[in-house]
């Protein structure tokens, strides 16, 4: 009898744009080659997000746990021969631990892997996303078998109040509370809705859950309808999540196939469907209120909120809206139990994990899930590895465009809703973008205002005027046009916005300004006061020099300046010609020495 292997190649969209498809055709194509009568028998899956995105294309062999990263098409033909048919392990793919320089054959003994904590993301990249059979393996609808089965719906809103479940979204509302006061409601219908309109930068979470585990989320929100009484569904996923429209609309087709989804699930009364409604290419359709415009036909537009959705959303109706990790979480709890989760994380009032995009100057970039509590330094440094060419840590910024950079003091402080509030940042969706110390923190604080300018819907006045003139401001400091009053004047106008905004994109709009003044407000001064930039960022206030006691003359500034202004012979110091210097910053980006700097 021949031995029976599993391969696994990440084809989400990470590993997608690397060339796992291709990878996973020849592969397909090799395995045909050996025929019926091989001494091993392979199945091939192409799986969701396997986490580790900079190390992509990812394939995994299994029961043997061998994984392979970085594979290209023509490194197919060796797994195949020597891996799966000898057993032989191929070094030059195997996981490459930063820490102690060393290659392992099972990479979840990485500090990576196994500092982690995964729920919301428990089958990702471990299943076909599109089969049913492979969820079902995994624990998959067992959930809502014991709920409907032998569980009332007020036992479910039980289940989900105990467990602390808070919404990861951003505002991390009680998810128990949200289901209770749209089930206490005597109307119908009530709607369930799946926020997947992920749109902050850096941000992949909810996008990864939706490709590589799609069943997770359905079950959620039908879960969510047996306790609230929802009778419609709707999935409203960002336009431009290609891959997780497909992967989802399959899942749902599969689920009603099978009876778990549509008219009298699994021989019941109970009836719920699910429709996928695609983006309005808008960050602002992100909150709740322009979602729900935006589901109904009209132009994504927030509401104010003098009356909660819970109670009148979609077409005036009760309407309970997760976001796609929230809904995740929820067959587990089912599952488990409300105490079980509960009992994760070590704040008082954040339970469970969180998912979070690690992104930016980090050596491993990826998906990565820890239980609340977890610090920022476990984050960065032990999991991600630290900063990328151990560079000197700047900042983290958390929480999207609307979140706070925090300094390197912050390194140990826990992340959860309420103190990252405090530190004038916010948990936010969940991405995690680390920056170093070649960062011009103007620059960045710029940027996302810049973002937020753009999303804006313009509804509101303090919201449309007070971002535009906060960017005008950071624009005018950028360009070496600061003013003695501009620092005072941003944080009166972030006052304004934040109290008077409709919605919560412009309330929590000025959030990254008041944290770069409050962290980094002598890099402001410095812009204004003394027309320098220290990262070499900021074009119109940098001069470049070398210093001669670094420079080995190795040339390569030289070579790689566009503006031919560096001269200097080979091995000895070379100097930069500030009249005809272009402030690229090539100079400094190429230097392995740290000899170019800002004078």
């Amino acid at each position: 009898m021949s031995d029976k292997k599993t391969v696994n190649i990440c084809c989400g969209t990470g590993c997608l744009a690397k060339g796992s498809m291709e990878v996973y055709e020849e592969m397909k194509a090799q395995i045909a080659k050996l025929g019926a009568n091989a001494e091993v028998n392979v199945k091939l899956k192409a799986t969701g997000c396997d986490g580790l995105c900079e190390k992509g294309p990812v394939l995994k062999i299994y029961p043997d746990d061998i994984a392979y990263f970085k594979v290209k098409v023509e490194d197919v033909e060796d797994v195949v021969k020597k891996t799966l048919m000898n057993g032989e392990i191929i070094e030059k793919l195997l996981y490459f631990e930063t820490a102690t320089k060393q290659r392992l054959r099972n990479h979840k003994e990485s500090e990576f892997c196994k500092r982690q904590y995964k729920i919301a993301l428990r089958n990702v990249g471990e299943i076909d996303p599109i089969s049913l059979e492979d969820y079902v393996e995994r624990g998959g609808y067992k959930a809502l078998k014991k709920a409907i089965g032998s569980m009332k719906p007020e036992d479910v809103l039980e289940e989900i109040s105990k467990s602390g479940l808070r919404g990861r979204g951003g505002a991390g509302f009680p998810t128990g509370r949200k289901w209770k006061t749209a089930a206490d409601i005597d109307t119908s219908p009530i709607y369930v809705v799946c926020n997947g309109d992920e749109g902050d930068p850096g941000a992949f979470m909810d996008r990864s859950i939706m490709e590589g585990d799609p069943n997770s989320v359905i079950e959620g929100m039908t879960l969510c309808a047996y306790a609230v009484g929802g009778t419609n569904g709707f999935a409203y996923i960002r336009d431009e999540y290609g891959l997780a429209v497909e992967n989802m609309q399959k899942a749902i087709n599969k689920a009603k196939e099978e009876n778990l989804l549509g008219n009298n699930i699994l021989g019941t009364d109970f009836s719920f469907d699910i429709q996928i409604v695609r983006g309005g290419g808008a960050f602002v359709c992100g909150e709740s209120t322009a979602l729900m415009s935006s589901i109904e036909g009209m132009v994504g537009e927030p509401r104010a909120k003098y009356i909660h959705t819970t109670e009148k959303g979609l077409w005036g109706q009760p309407t309970v809206l997760n976001n796609v990790e929230t809904w995740a979480n929820v067959p587990i709890i089912i599952e488990k139990g409300g105490d079980w989760y509960h009992a994760i994380g070590t704040m008082e009032k954040s339970k469970g994990t969180k998912v979070f995009s690690l992104v930016g100057k980090v050596k491993n970039t990826g998906l990565v899930e820890v239980p609340m509590g977890t610090t920022l330094r476990e984050i960065i440094y032990d999991i991600g590895g630290g900063v990328l060419n151990d560079r000197k840590f700047k900042a983290v910024q958390i929480g999207g465009p609307s979140g706070g950079c925090l300094p390197a003091e912050y390194l140990d402080l826990p992340v959860d809703y309420d103190t990252l509030v405090k530190a004038d940042s916010m948990m936010g969706s969940g991405g995690m973008i680390v920056m170093d110390d070649r960062t011009c923190m103007v620059d960045v604080t710029r940027y996302y205002l810049s973002f937020l300018a753009e999303e804006s819907c313009g509804k509101c006045v303090p919201c449309r005027e007070g971002v535009k003139r906060m960017l005008e401001i950071l624009t005018d400091i950028c360009d070496g046009n600061g003013k003695e009053g501009d620092i005072e004047e941003l944080l009166e106008i972030c006052s304004m916005t934040s109290k008077a905004s409709l919605c919560s994109l412009g309330k929590s709009a000025p959030n990254p300004v008041k944290a770069a003044i409050r962290y980094f407000r002598d890099e402001f001064e410095e812009h204004i006061n003394n027309k320098r930039c220290r990262a070499g960022v900021c074009k119109e206030l940098t001069t470049f020099g070398i210093d001669e006691d670094k420079c080995i003359g190795c040339d390569m500034c030289k070579k790689n300046c566009p503006a031919d202004c560096i001269t200097g012979e080979i091995k000895k110091p070379h100097a930069i010609d500030a009249d005809k210097c272009v402030r690229c910053g090539n100079c400094m980006n190429i230097c392995k020495f740290n000899a170019v700097k800002v004078l």
